[in-house]
């Protein structure tokens, strides 16, 4: 499982989920972003996300498919 490290901007407390997934290069937009939460391949702390917008917070992980997205403060 691939394992990505994923550092918040200076001063961000938290990322959005969709956007995340699009900064990481796990989809190619925002909107492909949703569409993957919307089908429920996305889980934050092993739980499966329904929310497109869901705040990603440093020390969370978030997985979609086979890749994990480890999230850290500046």
């Amino acid at each position: 499982m691939p394992i990505i490290e994923f550092t918040l901007a200076e001063g961000s407390p938290f990322i959005e989920v969709n956007q995340l997934l699009k900064a990481t290069g796990v989809c190619d937009s925002g909107g492909a972003g949703k569409m993957l939460v919307a089908e429920g391949h996305v889980s934050v702390g092993g739980v499966v996300e329904t929310r497109k917008t869901a705040k990603i917070r440093p020390g969370q992980i978030v997985t979609c498919g086979d890749v994990r997205i480890v999230v850290r403060a500046s």
